[in-house]
């Protein structure tokens, strides 16, 4: 057997100094439980949710209305606290954070997509597409390329000086899309995108979700009343009265 050079103990080299290998769970939510109100009048909006999302999966979450969709991805985004229980997002512990530590949280690996689209109307779809870039205060030539780049992802590169009030329902969502994904983020929270769309209107938009998770590297968690959202997720969960129901 031949002997290590003189000054490199057995097991040095390139195999002992690799980067250990990313934790394959971006979030673990353990035990998560939500109240609101109390006695008689209390709401249990989540009772005891457990759940992981593996990196670059699609995740549909479903349930009736008041199955607790919303307060969950809430409190995963960092938007709520959970009264008990603990959620980690890449590692880091959401709900012990500050508020600071929170937002900060947000600005860097989190983005959210609402049913409402959440557009500022006086902007034009480029400059609404740039905001989490100006935030995180990105170089303007930097800013402009990535904003020019996620407006061709979604399929609105010639439409990027209309106001969200010249742009139909779905071009308004993509133009959300766009934004939510601009500043690289980790995970995408959806609560009910296609919730305001037409049938064929909304299927487009879920092909472009479904797209841009794979081309963006993303992991999505996409709150849905659709089936054929279910058809197209990595993995599919359903909420009832709080809970997460068996499979």
């Amino acid at each position: 057997m031949s002997q290590p050079p003189a000054g490199q103990h057995p097991g040095s080299g390139a195999a002992a100094t690799a980067e250990p290998a990313a934790d394959p769970v971006l979030a673990k939510v353990s035990g998560v439980t939500r109240t609101f109100g109390t006695g008689a009048a209390a709401v249990h909006a989540l009772r005891g949710v457990s759940l992981t999302i593996e990196r670059g999966q699609l995740v549909a979450l479903s349930g009736r209305s008041g199955s607790g969709k919303t307060t969950l991805l809430n409190i995963i985004g960092g938007l709520d606290r959970p009264d008990s229980g603990t959620v980690r997002i890449d590692g880091r512990d959401v709900a012990a954070m500050g508020e600071r530590e929170r937002t900060l949280m947000r600005r860097s690996s989190v983005a959210f997509i609402f049913q409402s689209f959440g557009l500022i109307p006086i902007l034009s779809a480029a400059e609404n597409v740039g905001i989490p870039l100006r935030i995180a205060g990105a170089d303007p030539r930097d800013r402009e390329d990535r904003v020019r780049t996620m407006l061709d992802i979604v399929g609105l590169g010639e439409h990027a000086k209309q106001r969200p009030g010249e742009l139909s329902g779905g071009q308004q969502q993509r133009v959300a899309i766009a934004r939510a994904l601009a500043g690289r983020p980790q995970l995408l929270i959806a609560d009910e995108p296609t919730g305001q769309l037409d049938s064929e209107t909304g299927r487009q938009i879920m092909r472009l979700i479904r797209a841009v998770v794979r081309t963006e590297g993303v992991t999505a968690l996409v709150a849905t009343h659709d089936p054929a959202f279910l058809d197209i997720a990595d993995v599919s969960l359903r909420l009832e009265d709080g809970q997460i129901a068996a499979a």
